[in-house]
């Protein structure tokens, strides 16, 4: 009766602990990392209505570009998870045997060659991408401003991607904790440099919104070099760490290719239905996209909560498949979304309850009466923007510690292109919603897109567990002639 009500409970708090101690550290690194681009748009708003435009349009199409290039990086962390898992199955213990390392060290070798690619390729388009502007409708003075800020960031794009390779390689090595410190003090030093660079401090060029995209870059190369000499004094990651990317094999680099295409342009998609919204949301005025970046920008924040209980469930789901506990599979499903679901309720009520709090740090004390009050109205779209986008990364994490990197773009293909992207048009211009009728199409693509990743993972699921009970059944024979010996 009450004891078994009791260890039950017990049961699942440890469950629910378990995930979360996984999951918090990359919560945190995730808030740290969105921290530098909040600190980013703050400045903006020193700077007026036309900077927040200008500079949130620029940051919005640099993150579309970094997120793509992180996803060709995040299938990492579930390699290196079910290398681990593999390798405690044959050890019978949490010690790693030299087959385990050595498959590591390959995977990082690779993982940071296909990076390096990756980012000089990401910059160069940003580049092409500023000259680009005044052909996606952006007004003359936003496109003035825009354009050196991502100058700026380019170059930048390297040294994020590096540091993210070694991230996967903390997080699927449960060590995810070893980046948060340093992330958190590169938020102090973004901080500082945004405001050097701005008004000149200390002798240096006064370079306005464009210093913000020279200390973005500044604090990733940083930020690299910070976690880099970390990730050398941790024992355990340090024997592991193999720098020489040129050595990397050939077929490993196109194994971590393979499994990235998939995962950036997932990432790509879900990004540029963001950046999509966002050049519709321009061709409002710069008080409507200014609002919709604000808002934005607080959807972004809460976002990483979720993309913490993805990655943190998505690395259990591998190491659990690795060690062929498939039962564990479908309950750390169950506790991500409980725990995401009550997050995103609370957060909801905060956007009801007190909306004016929640935005007016992005906008100053003299805040613009109007973008106030635009930016109010869209909180409400926001709300169901995070429980539905919210959804749909975990589904991603989930089908992705499965191995199954390709129906998250199969799936948001449909969800965004087909049915999104139409609906932000048809709303915001045929039916004269504008704004409003954008985040509208935003959300049903976000809502769209959940419901088929979740029907995704629950049949993947099913017949992973059907041919797993086949393998018992099959070598049952075996196994009892072994113990009869």
């Amino acid at each position: 009766g009450g004891n078994g009500i009791v260890k039950v409970t017990a049961m699942r708090f440890r469950r629910h602990r378990e995930i979360m101690a996984l999951a918090t550290p990359i919560v945190g690194i995730q808030f740290a990392q969105v921290a530098l681009t909040s600190t980013d748009l703050l400045m903006m708003g020193l700077m007026g209505v036309q900077a927040v435009a200008a500079g949130g349009l620029a940051l919005l199409l640099y993150n579309q570009l970094r997120t793509m290039c992180v996803g060709m990086v995040t299938g990492l962390g579930n390699l290196i998870a079910a290398a681990v898992g593999q390798g405690e199955k044959r050890t019978g213990s949490a010690d790693l045997d030299e087959a385990a390392r050595e498959d590591i060290r390959d995977l990082i070798r690779a993982a940071l060659l296909v990076a390096t690619v990756a980012g000089v390729a990401a910059g160069i388009l940003l580049v092409v991408l500023s000259h680009l502007l005044p052909f996606l409708g952006q007004g003359a003075e936003v496109t003035a401003l825009a354009k050196p800020i991502m100058l700026a960031l380019a170059p930048g794009l390297l040294p994020m991607l590096w540091l993210n390779v070694l991230r996967q390689f903390a997080v699927g090595m449960r060590r995810a904790g070893s980046l948060l410190m340093v992330t958190v003090a590169s938020i102090a030093v973004n901080a500082f440099l945004n405001a050097a660079f701005i008004y000149g401090w200390f002798g240096l060029p006064q370079l306005g919104l464009a210093g913000i995209g020279l200390a973005t870059t500044v604090v990733g190369l940083w930020t690299f070099l910070v976690y880099l000499r970390t990730v050398k004094r941790d024992q355990k990651l340090n024997v592991l760490v193999a720098l020489n990317g040129w050595h990397a094999k050939r077929e490993t680099v196109a194994r971590i290719a393979g499994m990235g295409t998939p995962i950036a342009l997932t990432y790509g998609s879900e990004a540029a239905i963001t950046s999509i919204a966002t050049v519709f949301m321009g061709t409002f005025g710069p008080v409507v996209l200014a609002a919709s970046n604000i808002v934005n920008q607080l959807a972004y924040i809460v976002y990483q909560f979720n993309i913490g209980l993805s990655h943190g469930s998505s690395i259990l789901v591998s190491r659990a498949k690795g060690k062929g506990e498939m039962g564990e599979i479908s309950a750390v499903a169950v506790r991500s979304f409980s725990i995401s679901f009550v997050v995103m309720t609370l957060v909801a009520l905060a956007y009801v309850v007190v909306p004016g709090a929640v935005l007016r740090p992005f906008l100053g004390q003299d805040a613009d009466p109007a973008v106030l009050a635009a930016a109010t109205g869209l909180l409400w779209f926001a709300i169901a923007h995070q429980y539905f986008k919210g959804a749909q990364n975990i589904c991603v994490g989930l089908l992705r510690g499965l191995g199954n990197t390709k129906a998250g773009l199969t799936n948001t293909l449909i969800g965004y292109w087909l049915i999104g992207i139409p609906a932000m048009g048809f709303c915001g211009y045929w039916l004269g919603w504008e704004g409003h009728g954008i985040w509208f199409g935003l959300c049903l693509g976000f809502a769209v897109t959940s419901l088929l990743l979740g029907r995704r993972f629950v049949v993947d699921l099913q017949e992973i567990l059907t041919l797993h009970r086949h393998g018992e059944q099959a070598n049952a024979p075996e196994k009892a002639h072994l113990a009869s010996r």
